[in-house]
Order: structure tokens, then C-alpha cells, then sequence
């Protein structure tokens, strides 16, 4: 049953719908577990779940699974007043990022960044990753991309892993059957600083046996990219949200680089 709830996203009562929050997630997690980096081993069932757009008791220790994102999905629920943190907008705030980002306090984030890192962090790397919280980070997903677990040893530590593992956009040129044609920029290194290099064509796929996630896509649209998977079309706004929170992350990277 839908849930009516109010926050600060919105400044008005919102009804929840926890199946709209679960499959977006979905978009989101797949491909990476089905690259086996975070979640249970069963990307064939989460990919069923996300297409058919159905929740049921079998899918939620599938969700809780992914240890990476379902801490901060919390985090940014408890800071919102949010009792679900599948919420749709919760989700939204994580993967791309919006106004529920800022309802999570400094120290909120840095005493979920020590509690949680405490034993992979250690020294100086410990100190200058809890030094983002007041220095303006927010728990979205690019931020754990650029900044933890480039540090803690979750994933090979190279700028091809960091630029496929962020959420990143791109614009629709031609659609190809399972693949799309977008124009991405990719995340370079310039003067040994993170950076978002020219825009370029690169092909993403969008569909497992005829079916996905973004299958209404079509030539001009914006996407969301996860590991060369089309998570999502998105609208304007989402893609300057993504912009935004990219760019923010990027340059709180780059005074620890």
C-alpha cells in the first residue's frame, strides 16, 4: 500500500509508491551485479523484478544485498524523515541526486563515513576522506565513486573503473537495436586532476534479450549510464542534477588527488 509521507523535497505530502523506488534502483544495481561487484549473485531474478516492475517478499534481501549503495539510501532516508529508503525520491537523491542530498547534515555524513570505513580507513587517507563532509560532500553516489572506494580497496583503483562505476549521462544519436549511440564524456585526467573530457560517441547497451530498462529511448533523449548499461531516460532536470552533484564531487576528489 502506498504510504503518505511529507519532506522537505517536496514541502508537501507525498503518497509513496514502493514499486516505482525498488525499480529504479533496480536500473541502477543491475549491471554491476551482474558484473558480480556488490549485491547476491542473481542478476538473472533482480533483472525480472526490474522489467516487470513487481515487489514481493522475495526481492528485498535482494535490495539489501547491496552493501555499497543500501547504507546511504538509509542515511538519506533518516535525514529526510523518510520511513522507506526505496522512497522513490531517496533513490533519485543517490543515483543522480536532488534537493533530499542536502537534507543529510555534515556531521550526519561524517559520522556515517567513520562508523562505517573505520576499520578499511586508516591514517591520513581516514582523515582526508571524513574531510569531505564539511568541506560540502553529500552521500550521492558519484561522491563513494570518487572519494571511498577509490580508498578502500573495494574495486581496482584506475580512472577506466572510477569512469564506468559513476553514474554518468548521455545524450541519444541513434539507437541500434539492444545498443544505443550516445554522446558521453568521459572522466580524463588533466594535469593530474579528475576532469570530464570532450564528449564523445560510444556505444551502451540498453537490453538483455530484446528487453531493458530504457526501451522507449529515442534519438535526443538523455540517459543514465552505469557500466556501459542505459539505466534510464531522464528528463532535463535530472540531467543538470547529475551535472551538478558530478562536477561537485569531482572537485572535492581533486584537493585529495
Amino acid at each position: 500500500m502506498a504510504e503518505l509521507i511529507h519532506t522537505q523535497e517536496t514541502g508537501t505530502a507525498h503518497r509513496s509508491n514502493p514499486v516505482v523506488g525498488t525499480s529504479r534502483f533496480i536500473r541502477y544495481a543491475f549491471m554491476p551485479n551482474r558484473l558480480r561487484y556488490c549485491g547476491v549473485d542473481d542478476n538473472s531474478t533482480l533483472f525480472e523484478y526490474g522489467v516487470e516492475n513487481v515487489v514481493d517478499g522475495g526481492l528485498q534481501p535482494l535490495l539489501r544485498s547491496f552493501q555499497g549503495a543500501m547504507p546511504y539510501l538509509q542515511l538519506i532516508a533518516r535525514a529526510n524523515g523518510i520511513a522507506d529508503p526505496f522512497d522513490e525520491r531517496v533513490v533519485d537523491a543517490y543515483w543522480i541526486g536532488n534537493s533530499l542530498l542536502d537534507g543529510v547534515e555534515a556531521r550526519q555524513l561524517y559520522d556515517h563515513l567513520d562508523e562505517r570505513f573505520k576499520k578499511q580507513l586508516q591514517g591520513r587517507t581516514r582523515d582526508w576522506v571524513l574531510s569531505k563532509a564539511p568541506a560540502g560532500a553529500r552521500p550521492h553516489h558519484n561522491f563513494h565513486v570518487f572519494d571511498v572506494h577509490s580508498r578502500t580497496g573495494e574495486l581496482e583503483n584506475t580512472l577506466e573503473t572510477m569512469d564506468q562505476c559513476r553514474v554518468s549521462w548521455g545524450k541519444v544519436v541513434e539507437t541500434a537495436g539492444p545498443e544505443l549511440i550516445v554522446e558521453r564524456q568521459p572522466l580524463v585526467l588533466l594535469g593530474g586532476k579528475l576532469a570530464l573530457g570532450t564528449a564523445a560517441r560510444e556505444r551502451v547497451a540498453r537490453q538483455v534479450d530484446g528487453r531493458g530498462f530504457a526501451d522507449s529511448a529515442a534519438v535526443g533523449d538523455w540517459v543514465t549510464v552505469h557500466w556501459s548499461w542505459v539505466c534510464e531516460v531522464i528528463s532535463q532536470r535530472q540531467q543538470a542534477n547529475l551535472v551538478r552533484y558530478t562536477d561537485d564531487h569531482l572537485r572535492l576528489a581533486n584537493q585529495t588527488i
